[in-house]
């Protein structure tokens, strides 16, 4: 699923080449429309960064995804962030981690672009993301 409302974009399409060069897995980003990020599936939360900018989750299937909200945001400190979820906490597809302030972040400086990647993209034979329409 989606972590956030949107339209999914090539990752290709993030100028961080941590996320864009693909260097932490393949995946997928998204253009968010609005500030609620969500469990993309069941699993559990691994690590919700201090920062809340960033979530990483094992889902029960046994990927591990990473949700990052925005470039360079961990540069905000928690600011404009709320989290919902912590550490541990098993999560089911569809509820609610993260609410950002999406205008805030913009007008901080930021791009707010979404890569969502699977961090053990090596344990797979392909991952595939679709892209070209919203999601939500």
């Amino acid at each position: 699923g989606a972590p956030v409302k949107g339209k999914a974009v090539p990752i290709s399409q993030v100028s961080d080449p941590t996320f864009g060069e693909e260097i932490l897995g393949k995946g997928v980003a998204i253009q968010p429309e609005d500030g609620k990020i969500y469990a993309p599936a069941d699993g559990t939360i691994e690590m919700l960064f201090d920062t809340k900018h960033a979530v990483s989750m094992t889902t029960t299937e046994g990927v591990e995804l990473l949700v990052h909200i925005g470039l360079d945001t961990v540069a905000l400190k928690g600011e404009h962030f709320t989290a919902h979820k912590g550490n541990g906490d098993a999560v089911k597809k569809g509820d609610l981690l993260i609410s950002v302030d999406l205008e805030a972040v913009k007008a901080a400086g930021y791009d707010v672009i979404t890569p969502m990647v699977v961090c053990n993209t090596s344990d797979y034979q392909t991952v595939e993301a679709v892209t070209g329409s919203d999601v939500n």
